[in-house]
């Protein structure tokens, strides 16, 4: 069978990236793809139209912060779609990853995927950040076009465990963003992403709060 547009992207854009996956991993990584593409015409779950651009803007840009994951239980907040959380828990099987969102449709997509993938280590909640009770706190919490920084911090802050960091998915450098953290908080790194076909800049800001002055 000849290679598909997207298995020629994923293939190549791994290669980029220097990430090895098996052929099972980047098979179910193109199957929630061919999900998101469909649930999409109906759900409006993504801006991303083009089939052109899926591979590189959805899928590679999610990888593109597999080396930041430390954790073995993150919560993904604002899920929206799936991204970065469903490729994060293809790649990570060993993880446990939670999904919250409070758009019912957009969580009602996010189960299908769990069920149609078999993806065993996703818990699916359908609701607000503020109204989140976990039995304990995230000692990651990963955001991708969610909110901004002092509202991240403000509605998720108490899921943060304490020495934990939120993952910050940015387009270019949000400078009024940082500026704007309340205090308490701070960048304590951050990284510019490369995504493979993706046009424009990347960053990952990791947020924590500050160390308390002796």
């Amino acid at each position: 069978m000849a290679e598909t547009l997207w298995q020629r992207q994923l293939r190549e854009g791994l290669a980029e990236m220097q990430l090895s996956l098996s052929d099972e991993q980047q098979q179910k990584l193109l199957a929630f793809l061919a999900l998101l593409n469909k649930w999409n015409k109906a759900y409006n779950l993504t801006a991303v139209r083009n089939e052109g651009e899926m591979v590189s803007r959805q899928l590679l840009d999610s990888l593109s912060i597999l080396p930041w994951i430390t954790t073995d239980q993150l919560l993904d907040v604002g899920a929206g779609g799936g991204l970065p959380g469903i490729p994060l828990a293809i790649v990570f099987p060993e993880k446990r990853f939670t999904l919250l969102d409070s758009n019912g449709k957009k969580t009602r997509f996010l189960n299908q995927c769990v069920l149609e993938l078999g993806l065993d280590n996703v818990e699916v909640i359908h609701g607000r950040a503020e109204d989140c009770r976990p039995e304990q706190p995230f000692s990651q919490i990963s955001s991708r076009a969610f909110t901004a920084l002092d509202n991240l911090v403000g509605w998720c802050g108490g899921l943060l465990a304490n020495g934990g960091s939120f993952l910050a998915m940015k387009g270019q450098y949000p400078d009024d963003e940082v500026a704007a953290l309340p205090a308490g908080w701070q960048v304590s790194s951050s990284h510019s992403l490369k995504v493979p076909g993706a046009g424009g800049e990347r960053h990952l800001l990791i947020v924590a709060r500050a160390e308390q002055s002796r």
